[in-house]
């Protein structure tokens, strides 16, 4: 039986990696086998193509250029990661997917929506999320969100609050135009409502039951 395919999507700072741990471990609770991975990266090809990427290196490509780099570092991550972990029954929880192509690559940074549509056909055909969450929270949100963290801050995170503007504006855009598929959560709430909230939709889009709490 073919596993579950979960995207996390959402701009800069709305807390997509600690919902995606919270969620793995309920469904491990659960005993259902499970997988988490992240785009750019989870293959070993895509991880050297996130190091160029965020970087900086891929910027002297430009916009086109950048999106190229994001299709080559998916289709090494899907056949390699997420079709293989699909056909042994697993849950894939995937941080982004082609619809962060779509948000950064085209809302951000002006790249044609064709083109995008025609890379994601080369790279995974019918290959689409059961469900994608949304996670959204008003943009200064997530710019003080990630303002607080420590450590080094890659190329995405130093862009302008116009460019995250824009980006979340595609999202919800493409929220709109694949209702079934995609649910919006708000994650400005604490982190415990987030989950919730992400449980719930998961229950309503796919027929997942009832999980209890951890």
């Amino acid at each position: 039986m073919r596993g579950r395919f979960i995207t996390f999507e959402g701009g800069e700072g709305t807390g997509k990696s600690t919902q995606i741990k919270k969620l793995a471990d309920r469904l491990k609770a659960a005993r259902m086998r499970t997988l988490v991975t992240r785009e750019p990266g989870g293959s070993p090809g895509a991880e050297i193509m996130r190091h160029l990427v965020l970087s900086g290196v891929g910027k002297v490509l430009g916009a086109t250029g950048e999106a190229l780099l994001f299709a080559a570092a998916r289709d090494d991550h899907v056949h390699n990661v997420i079709a293989p972990a699909l056909k042994r029954g697993e849950w894939v929880l995937c941080d982004r997917f082609t619809d962060a192509t779509h948000a950064y690559q085209g809302g951000g940074r002006g790249v044609d929506r064709a083109l995008i549509d025609r890379l994601a056909q080369a790279v995974h055909g019918d290959l689409s999320p059961d469900c994608t969450l949304l996670l959204d929270v008003p943009v200064r949100v997530g710019l003080e969100r990630m303002q607080a963290r420590r450590g080094a801050v890659d190329r995405f995170e130093v862009e302008s609050a116009q460019f995250f503007d824009r980006v979340r504006n595609r999202y919800l855009e493409l929220a709109r135009a694949a209702p079934k598929r995609f649910r919006i959560i708000d994650a400005s709430q604490d982190l415990e409502q987030v989950c919730q909230a992400a449980l719930k939709a998961l229950e309503d889009a796919v027929g997942l039951a009832p999980l209890a709490a951890k």
